[in-house]
């Protein structure tokens, strides 16, 4: 390889707190460059810390919408193109998390020495859009090479031609809105007024005249669209087949690359939903045998992006990898559920003659409901009910189901038509479908700590955490999964030897209710690490019980006797060694009392009880494990009153006898 000096063209720029969890050597002022480029703007991303060590950044997780937050950082304007590039040898470099937000870019990094990887990054330079919903649309802005400043644009200042260049010049599709104020007022000054013709590559390659003002709330923004960027092909309709995209006016398969995040249903539910397909029912990583589809043959899509966003070109990046897979999906099409906290829950929509229409609750039964969980990959219904997850927003359905329960889908089912139909208020049908799998926490004495387990596809597996992405929040959404609190530890494990795993989305379960729906598409490998979680309700609830005294049984508890002694046994399910319980009372003269657990159990000896300490007891098990200290809840209560045989020590403080 050549090694002939090159010019290093870069700018940093400072941001303070550019911290990793993960990342000993952090400091307090970080800044990024580009070096190797054909300008300022253009080139592989490089970081430094405050210690002067310059490294580059590998280029797994990143998408386009990640890197328009480093281009703003050094003031280059919008993101044209991110392109993850293989390296021929191993290099250290900076290590960005996979559910790396760029609102919180400065969290991401952390030092890494075995990557094969970089990122190189292009920015316009001279114009952006800000404020917008996605990269492709906000406040047009652009930048004056003699003031090194950026200006609004009046939005009589650029018309369809000069948007035209814009869009091009941003990598974006074809303009589809251009209006003024739309992004908030123009905040920068004016520059002068913008003559295209429409084939420029660049807005200041057109002609322009001098400077102008603008009126109030006139300064444009563009929205850059392009409504057919996607599509499925090779399928039985066009609600199957192959993910292709259209990127910088090129169709191309959407790759399948496993180390930038897994596909999930949760992300191709985006897709699905992008085409008017309903929900995403599955997907599969398809191989190709073409030996000619190599080297960023496909455009690549970050799954992690899309749980947050719906513009499919905020999330592209470009390869330059050996590539043999592509994303196939298929989507329920007649079918979906709405404003749900998974896949498989929300408010019912069917779709018929090209439109979606609400269904009235009084048309859906049993049968009906367990066809459309069949007909989304659910499970059983659980749950049906109007308005539970809002108000229709279409129309109402005209055809009544007829189902039988055994159909495939719901158009195969019998209909009777309800011309002219409406929903009362409040009765729109909500349905919750069963997840079809299940989670677990395997190998310690409680439910609610030990190996994480999914099963899906009928199979129970453990989880899979290669990059050590699973944190407490992640945690977390398993332990209220399995309704056993929070997470109080999330570590990563290593096992002696490979087995089949699942892999699942990090990013996708802290934002959704449904695991399975963050389960990896492509199925199971082979891998060693695994994630352990304990959960905050570690213990069962203890049992309190009477023993070893006078006393009646009645209704509401324990009738005893004034001045006797007697016995309140705590007690727990034996899991752990070892603790501590405490009896608490809510009498007129309180007790909270601490014993020794001693074979799962502790044994508190009252004597003399008298009036005043009647009413509730209750016990409460402590215990120190997995490195924290766990509570119990409360056990439940046991009520006491005293009354009969009274005698002369009625009124002494009970005592406890150890």
């Amino acid at each position: 390889m050549d090694h002939a000096p090159y010019v290093l063209v870069f700018l940093c720029i400072s941001i303070q707190g550019l911290l990793s969890e993960n990342n000993s050597t952090s400091t307090e002022s970080v800044h990024f460059r580009l070096v190797g480029g054909a300008s300022r703007c253009h080139g592989d991303l490089e970081m430094k810390q405050k210690d002067g060590n310059w490294k580059p950044v590998e280029g797994l997780y990143w998408y386009r919408k990640l890197g328009n937050r480093v281009c703003a950082e050094l003031n280059c304007g919008s993101a044209v193109s991110v392109r993850y590039r293989d390296t021929d040898s191993e290099i250290d470099n900076w290590w960005i998390r996979s559910d790396c937000d760029e609102s919180e870019l400065r969290d991401c990094f952390r030092s890494e020495s075995f990557v094969f990887s970089s990122l190189e990054l292009n920015c316009s330079d001279s114009v952006r859009l800000v404020h917008g919903s996605s990269v492709c649309s906000g406040r047009l802005e652009v930048h004056s090479p003699q003031s090194r400043s950026w200006s609004s644009v009046c939005e009589g200042h650029l018309d369809l031609p000069g948007a035209q260049v814009v869009c091009r010049e941003l990598g974006c599709g074809a303009p589809g809105l251009l209006q003024g104020a739309l992004s908030g007022a123009a905040e920068a000054p004016v520059v002068q007024t913008f003559t295209c013709e429409g084939h420029e590559s660049a807005l200041l390659d057109c002609g322009s005249s001098g400077a102008q003002t603008c009126s109030s709330g006139t300064a444009v923004d563009l929205t850059c669209t392009d409504p057919d960027d996607v599509r499925l092909v090779g399928g039985a309709s066009r609600c199957n087949g192959t993910v292709q995209i259209k990127h910088h006016g090129e169709w191309r398969d959407v790759e399948y690359f496993d180390y930038s995040g897994p596909w999930t249903l949760k992300a191709a539910d985006v897709i699905c939903r992008r085409l008017d397909c309903g929900s995403a029912v599955s997907g599969r990583r398809s191989d190709s045998s073409d030996p000619s589809y190599l080297f960023g043959s496909g455009w690549h899509i970050s799954p992690t992006c899309l749980l947050s966003t719906s513009a499919l070109m905020d999330c592209v990046r470009t390869d330059t990898s050996y590539s043999f897979s592509t994303l196939s999906l298929t989507c329920s099409d007649s079918v979906r559920l709405v404003h749900g906290s998974s896949l498989c829950s929300g408010r019912l929509e069917v779709r018929s003659n090209q439109s979606w229409s609400s269904v009235c609750e009084e048309d859906l039964d049993l049968n009906d409901a367990q066809v459309v969980c069949r007909e989304l990959g659910c499970g059983a219904p659980g749950l049906l009910q109007g308005a539970l997850y809002g108000e229709g927003e279409a129309p109402v359905w005209t055809s009544e189901l007829q189902c039988e329960g055994h159909e495939s889908a719901v158009l195969d089912c019998r209909r009777s038509s309800s011309a002219g139909k409406t929903c009362s208020p409040g009765t729109a049908a909500g349905l919750t479908c069963s997840d079809p799998g299940g989670v677990r926490l395997v190998g310690q004495p409680s439910r609610c700590a030990g190996a994480l387990e999914i099963q899906h596809l009928g199979q129970w597996r453990p989880v899979d955490d290669p990059y050590r992405d699973w944190d407490l929040k992640s945690g977390s959404a398993v332990c209220q999964y399995l309704d056993c609190g929070s997470a109080v530890s999330v570590k990563y494990t290593q096992d002696s030897a490979d087995r089949p795993v699942w892999s699942v989305s990090v990013p996708c379960v802290k934002l959704t209710s449904g695991l399975r729906d963050c389960v990896e598409l492509s199925g199971s490998y082979m891998s060693s690490s695994g994630v352990d979680v304990v959960c905050s309700d570690l213990l069962p609830q203890p049992n309190i019980s009477l023993s070893d005294g006078v006393f009646e049984v009645y209704q509401q508890g324990f009738r005893l006797l004034t001045g006797s002694d007697f016995t309140i046994t705590c007690s727990v399910q034996p899991q752990y060694p070892g603790g501590s319980f405490q009896l608490i009372s809510d009498t007129k003269e309180p007790l909270n009392l601490t014993l020794p657990a001693v074979n799962h159990s502790a044994h508190f000896l009252l004597s003399a009880i008298g009036h005043a300490h009647q009413r509730d007891y209750t016990c409460v098990y402590h215990v120190d494990v997995y490195n924290h200290s766990f509570s119990s809840s409360q056990s439940p209560t046991l009520y006491l009153t005293v009354g009969g045989n009274v005698r002369t020590n009625a009124h002494k403080t009970p005592t406890i006898h150890q």
